[in-house]
């Protein structure tokens, strides 16, 4: 028998799906990303914010779906080069730009930057929008500084730059548990899980 709630999530990235079934497992919905449904559709991210980006997802396949959908917008932003990419992160010199070439290229942007100078954060902003138009939003960061080479295969994108001090690691060298207990998108969905049991999601 099958009582789970639906959430659709408004990614075909696998890797940040991964991750997103992993911190919500214990939440008693069923997780289906746009690749499962097979929903191909270019939706224009055009807000200046994570947040915002984040609302223009969920709102625009919640209405293509009729369902209760959340999105996600996240991205680095570094200090040194004015915050940038920022909301630009997966657009960075291209879409189509493979990660180890953006990576290099902010190696480069930072290659005279010493110690905090170097600092920068994963931030993560969650949408969740219903479909009687309601949106709740969280957002959450993880701090730390852009490591002098990348460093780890574990995770995706930018993960081999962010170095974190505590851990003595970059999010790239981390488990994937241990990462999700920390990140930014880790800890904006547990902030999200706690709303969604306001609104009637069990745990």
């Amino acid at each position: 028998m099958s009582d789970k709630k639906k959430i659709i999530f408004a990614t075909t990235n696998e890797g940040k799906m991964n991750e997103i079934r992993m911190i919500m497992a214990d939440l008693n919905v069923e997780l289906l990303s746009l690749k499962d449904l097979d929903i191909q559709t270019q939706i224009e991210e055009n807000g200046t914010t994570f947040e915002e980006n984040a609302i223009i997802k969920a709102k625009a396949i919640s209405e293509i779906t009729g369902e209760m959908v959340m999105a996600d917008d996240s991205g680095l932003e570094v200090d040194y080069m004015d915050k940038a990419p920022g909301v630009y992160s997966a657009r960075y010199l291209g879409e189509d730009t493979p990660y180890s070439i953006k990576n290099q290229t902010i190696l480069d942007n930072l290659k005279d930057a010493k110690d905090e100078e170097r600092s920068a954060r994963f931030v993560c902003a969650i949408a969740a929008a219903f479909p009687d138009g309601k949106v709740i939003t969280s957002i959450a960061t993880i701090e730390g500084l852009i490591a002098t080479e990348e460093r780890g295969t574990n995770g995706f994108g930018y993960d081999p730059l962010l170095y974190v001090p505590e851990y003595d690691m970059t999010t790239g060298e981390m488990t994937p548990e241990l990462k999700n207990k920390i990140s930014h998108r880790g800890k904006a969905l547990e902030i999200m899980k706690e709303k969604l049991k306001h609104e009637g999601f069990d745990c």
